[in-house]
C-alpha cells in the first residue's frame, strides 16, 4: 500500500483519500447501480449475482491497491474523466427526477383531505339487512391453497381454516388474476385482465393496461363490483391494506378505511428524515448483499404489525355494523415477512416465517367467525375468503432477507405453486364441497354478481357456475 500512496502523491496534486474514493466509486459503481436499479424497478435480482458482483468488486479494489504501479496513474485519470462524464449525465437525470418529485409533491398536496364517500340512506340499508344476507369478502394477502389445505407444513395447526372448509366450497385449482397486488385487486373488482397500472400525480385516477387488447384504459369505479352491490340495494364498506381504496372508490363505497406503512423497495420509510431516506438505497443494498442483521428488518416488521392492528380494529367496526351489507376486508397476512410467533401466540420481529403468518391468518379467521357467530350472522352470511395471489416463493421472497429456513422447508426448496386459496361459504351451507376444475379468479366479480342478483342461491348453484368454461 505504501508504494500506492507514493505513486498517487507524486503523480497527482489530488489528495490520496480523494483518489481512493474515486477508485472505490469506479470499481463498485456497477454493483451499486445494479442494486439500486433492481430495487427501484422491482427486478427479481438473484442474490448470488449481487453477492458475486459485490465481492468481485471488493477483491478487484484490493488487488488494484496491492498491485498499484506509478504507470497506472495516467490510465486511472482517463478512466476518471470518463466516469466524471457519466456522473454528469447522472446528475442531469437526478435533477430531472427531483423536479418530477417536486411536481408530484405539489400535485399530491391534498391527499389527506377528507374524502366525501357515497352515502346510502340508512333506511334503505336497514331494509336490505332484513331482506338479503350479508356478503363478506375477505382477501388474505398472499394466501396459498397448497400451504393451507394440500401440503400443510408438518406441525402447523389451522383449526379455523379446517372448520370453515367443513361448511364451505373449496376451490382446489384457482388460476390467479396476476402475481402483484396492485394489478390483481383492480382486476378482481372489474372482472377485466390487468397486468400494469399507473396513476395520476395526485393519485386520484388510475389507468389499467389490458394485456389482451394491449391498450390502456381508465379505471372506472362505477364499473366494479361495488357499483353492482349498490345497484342491488346494498350498502358498501371497505377496510383494506396497500391499495388506496378510499381514493379510488369514493363514489361507490359508503364507509372506508385504508392504511399501508410498508417500506419502499429502496428501503425508505415515511417517517424517516430526508438524509436517512437518501442513504437508504445504498444501506439497504449493502445489508441485503451481505445478509447481515439490519434495523430495517425490525422497522419493516413493526410497520407490518401496526398495519395489521389498525386494520383489525377498523374491520371489527365494519363487521359489527350490520348495515354494511357488502363488506370487503383486505388483511395484510399471511404476506411475508413474518410478524408472528405461532409457538408463543405473540407478535415477533425476528425469525418469523410465512408459516407463522399463516397461523396468524387462521387466528384472524377464527376471530371473524366468533364475532359473527355471537351476532347470529355467520350462518346467514355469504362469505368469500381468498388470496389475491399465492405465496410468491422463488418469484420474490427466496432471495430476500425475510426468507427463513422454515420457509425453505415448507416450500420444498422454494418451489412456486401459483394457486391462491379460494373458499366460498354460502348462507346456511353445512356440507363441504370441492371445485376441482380450473377456475379463473378474474371471474370473482361475476360470481359475486350472481349472488347479488339472486342467480346463485346455493352451493350447488355455485359449483354449476364454477364449472362454466368462461375464460377471461
Amino acid at each position: 500500500m505504501a508504494h500506492f500512496d507514493r505513486a498517487i502523491s507524486c503523480r497527482t496534486k489530488t489528495p490520496r483519500l480523494w483518489l481512493a474514493l474515486w477508485l472505490g466509486l469506479i470499481v463498485l459503481g456497477p454493483w451499486m447501480l445494479l442494486k439500486i436499479g433492481a430495487k427501484a424497478q422491482a427486478w427479481p435480482l438473484p442474490h448470488w449475482i449481487s453477492r458475486t458482483l459485490f465481492f468481485g468488486s471488493i477483491l478487484s479494489l484490493v488487488a488494484i491497491a496491492m498491485c498499484w504501479q506509478p504507470s497506472f496513474v495516467r490510465t486511472f485519470q482517463r478512466i476518471q474523466r470518463f466516469a466524471t462524464t457519466l456522473l454528469d449525465f447522472t446528475a442531469i437525470f437526478g435533477a430531472i427526477t427531483i423536479s418530477q418529485l417536486l411536481w408530484c409533491l405539489w400535485q399530491a398536496r391534498e391527499l389527506n383531505t377528507p374524502i366525501s364517500f357515497h352515502q346510502r340512506l340508512v333506511e334503505t340499508a336497514l331494509t336490505r339487512s332484513h331482506a338479503k344476507p350479508r356478503i363478506i369478502w375477505i382477501l388474505l394477502d398472499e394466501l396459498s391453497y397448497e400451504q393451507v389445505y394440500e401440503h400443510r407444513f408438518v406441525g402447523l395447526d389451522l383449526p379455523a381454516f379446517d372448520r370453515i372448509a367443513q361448511q364451505s366450497t373449496v376451490f382446489t385449482h384457482v388460476v390467479p388474476a396476476g402475481i402483484m397486488t396492485e394489478n390483481v385487486i383492480p382486476s378482481l373488482m372489474t372482472g377485466l385482465p390487468v397486468d400494469r397500472i399507473r396513476s395520476s400525480a395526485d393519485r386520484t385516477r388510475l389507468s389499467l393496461h389490458d394485456p389482451v387488447s394491449n391498450h390502456w384504459h381508465f379505471f372506472d369505479q362505477h364499473e366494479t363490483i361495488f357499483q353492482d352491490a349498490l345497484n342491488a340495494g346494498y350498502s358498501t364498506a371497505v377496510t383494506g391494506w396497500f391499495n388506496p381504496y378510499c381514493r379510488i372508490l369514493p363514489s361507490v363505497i359508503d364507509r372506508c378505511y385504508w392504511t399501508s406503512h410498508q417500506l419502499t423497495p429502496t428501503g425508505s420509510i415515511g417517517d424517516a428524515s430526508i438524509t436517512a431516506n437518501a442513504l437508504a438505497p445504498l444501506r439497504d443494498s449493502v445489508e441485503s448483499t451481505l445478509k447481515v442483521f439490519s434495523t430495517v428488518d425490525d422497522q419493516g416488521a413493526e410497520l407490518h404489525i401496526s398495519d395489521y392492528r389498525e386494520l383489525l380494529e377498523a374491520a371489527d367496526e365494519q363487521l359489527k355494523d350490520s348495515s354494511s351489507g357488502f363488506l370487503f376486508l383486505h388483511m395484510p397476512v399471511p404476506h411475508p415477512g413474518g410478524i408472528y410467533d405461532r409457538r408463543t401466540g405473540r407478535f415477533a420481529l425476528n425469525e418469523s416465517s410465512y408459516i407463522d403468518n399463516l397461523a396468524l391468518a387462521d387466528r384472524y379467521l377464527d376471530h371473524v367467525y366468533q364475532l359473527l357467530t355471537q351476532r347470529n350472522e355467520w350462518d346467514s352470511s355469504m362469505i368469500l375468503i381468498m388470496g389475491d395471489h399465492s405465496w410468491r416463493t422463488q418469484l420474490l421472497w427466496a432471495e430476500s432477507r425475510v426468507w427463513t429456513a422454515e420457509d425453505q422447508a415448507a416450500s420444498h426448496g422454494g418451489k412456486f405453486d401459483d394457486r391462491p386459496a379460494y373458499i366460498v361459504k354460502m348462507p346456511h351451507q353445512n356440507q363441504p364441497l370441492q371445485v376441482e376444475t380450473p377456475f379463473q379468479a378474474i371471474r370473482t366479480r361475476a360470481l359475486l354478481q350472481g349472488f347479488l342478483n339472486s342467480q346463485i342461491h346455493s352451493a350447488e348453484d355455485l359449483t354449476a357456475f364454477a364449472a362454466q368454461d368462461e375464460a377471461p
